[in-house]
């Protein structure tokens, strides 16, 4: 990956993705183009072609970079083509043109394959490649683990550092963060995230998707409400300050819980603009690391924040790079299964399950739910009903708003779906209905009893969890981390008769 680059020629352009909206994708002190350097944006509608996309990120994405042009005035170029190749053929011709490296395997193969353009170092990331790249290999034959990574990452950064010591003594509070919600409550009660308010722009954007979709040249899914996230630097940093001020201190207790009637409950809901570069991570966590010095918040919230962006985001980001393009395609527990229609159409009407039906729900209407709803409900059941799991990276990257290859290839084939066979994570995330039960207030209102694993009233979280294990038990009793689970299975009597239930749900 390079990691310095010579002068600029005169007359260089330097070209700005979607997701490179920020100001520090154009600062020549971190390795930007020069201050005076004219810009290009393009907007590709072929982007929008391949893939089935939530409405409400189309909007978004496009949102955002209309806004960044506008701001940018005469400086920037904007370009509305049918492919990046034929854009910045228009453009600029054979002209000199810089980039910051892309987020995709692809992007990067597209700009590498351009012999006018030159590839600057990334940007929108605490660790470079070369710095994580040393640290991989000062691993030796260990496996990679986000834990190494995320100590290694405060360290070098100073980040809730005492001297060499991690604040507070521990470098990892998550048993304080796993608080179920409070009993009897139906909300948080803590002051909602930060809201936008539309402009002339998220009308044009608006206007645009209507007329793409009648003429028949794109289609989405889910809906497209008022945005309901940043979509310019001055947003985003509105948004940080609100989750900071007035949310932070009630994160870290509550951030693996979930609520019906609270969708948010206090996460940050910053993860799209920092994603479209809006944000840079470093200023996040110190933002949160200065709440906890000024006694605004609690120890344990400042340190779950800050292992989302500088521990796992990071994480993640480097995983995709270092596995390569071949990562991608990872099953290493031959799942095949197609996903449903009603699942890739977003419709709660599909399932009886209360849980999976208000997920369902939510991510049609915004586009967006957090993390336990994505890793404990819709991943742990697509890993439980053995959906291929390219296909289920498609998905989650189609249908979120902070969605984009780097994040779900990862998230999805090394956590979700196990798909790696443990390159990522040391275990499948997956439970059954008692997980979702302790976590959530879905299960009282459900048809589906959270104990019960044959039958009418059988939890398909809870059949499926028996099945996964019997379907794998020559893998996973060999994995320290299983091994009970595993166990548990000799002491199933009705065994039998949940492996034909559970046959007879994947042939319907």
């Amino acid at each position: 990956m390079p990691t310095g680059a010579p002068a600029e020629e005169p007359g260089t352009v330097h070209w700005l993705f979607g997701d490179q909206l920020g100001p520090h994708f154009i600062d020549p002190a971190r390795g930007g183009p020069r201050r005076d350097a004219p810009l290009l944006m393009i907007e590709a509608r072929s982007v929008l072609r391949r893939r089935r996309f939530h409405r409400a990120k189309a909007h978004l994405i496009l949102s955002a970079m209309r806004h960044r042009a506008a701001e940018l005035g005469d400086r920037v170029r904007y370009v509305k083509a049918d492919t990046y190749r034929e854009g910045l053929r228009e453009a600029v011709g054979d002209a000199p043109v810089t980039v910051h490296h892309p987020t995709s395997h692809a992007a990067l193969a597209l700009v590498r394959s351009l012999p006018s353009v030159r590839v600057l170092p990334a940007r929108g990331f605490l660790v470079t490649h070369d710095e994580f790249g040393r640290w991989a290999d000062g691993r030796g034959t260990k496996h990679l683990r986000q834990e190494d990574f995320y100590r290694w990452v405060r360290q070098s950064h100073d980040l809730l550092m005492e001297g060499d010591r991690p604040a507070g003594g521990r470098w990892n509070l998550d048993h304080d963060n796993r608080q179920p919600p409070p009993r009897g409550a139906t909300d948080l009660g803590v002051p909602a995230p930060y809201h936008p308010r539309e402009s002339e722009i998220d009308d044009e954007v608006r206007a645009d998707l209507d007329r793409w979709s009648r003429d028949g040249d794109v289609e989405f899914v889910g809906e497209d409400g008022p945005r309901g996230f940043p979509a310019t630097r001055r947003e985003a940093l509105a948004a940080l300050h609100r989750f900071v001020e007035h949310r932070l201190a009630t994160f870290g207790a509550y951030e693996d819980a979930v609520l019906t009637e609270d969708a948010t409950m206090s996460h940050s809901l910053l993860s799209s603009s920092l994603n479209l570069g809006l944000l840079d991570p470093a200023e996040c966590a110190e933002r949160a690391e200065a709440a906890w010095r000024s006694g605004d918040v609690p120890l344990n919230s400042a340190e779950g924040f800050v292992r989302q962006i500088t521990g796992w985001r990071e994480y993640v980001w480097h995983v995709y790079w270092h596995f390569g393009t071949r990562y991608r395609e990872s099953n290493a527990l031959g799942h095949h299964e197609p996903l449903p229609d009603w699942f890739t159409d977003l419709s709660p009407e599909g399932t009886d399950a209360n849980c999976l039906r208000h997920v369902l729900r939510q991510v049609g209407e915004t586009g967006w739910t957090h993390h336990i709803p994505r890793l404990m409900i819709l991943g742990s059941l697509a890993l439980q009903r053995g959906w291929e799991p390219g296909a289920v990276t498609d998905w989650f990257h189609r249908s979120f708003v902070d969605g984009y290859d780097w994040v779900m290839v990862p998230n999805v084939v090394g956590m979700s779906q196990y798909a790696d066979g443990g390159r990522m994570t040391t275990k499948p995330y997956t439970s059954g209905g008692a997980y979702i039960n302790r976590m959530s207030d879905f299960c009282g209102s459900c048809r589906y009893k959270p104990t019960v694993r044959v039958g009418e009233d059988a939890c398909p979280f809870t059949a499926g969890y028996w099945n996964l294990l019997h379907r794998h038990r020559t893998r996973f009793e060999h994995n320290p981390r299983m091994t009970q689970a595993v166990r548990g299975l000799d002491r199933l009597t009705d065994l039998e008769e949940l492996l034909e239930q559970e046959r007879d749900r994947r042939d319907r």
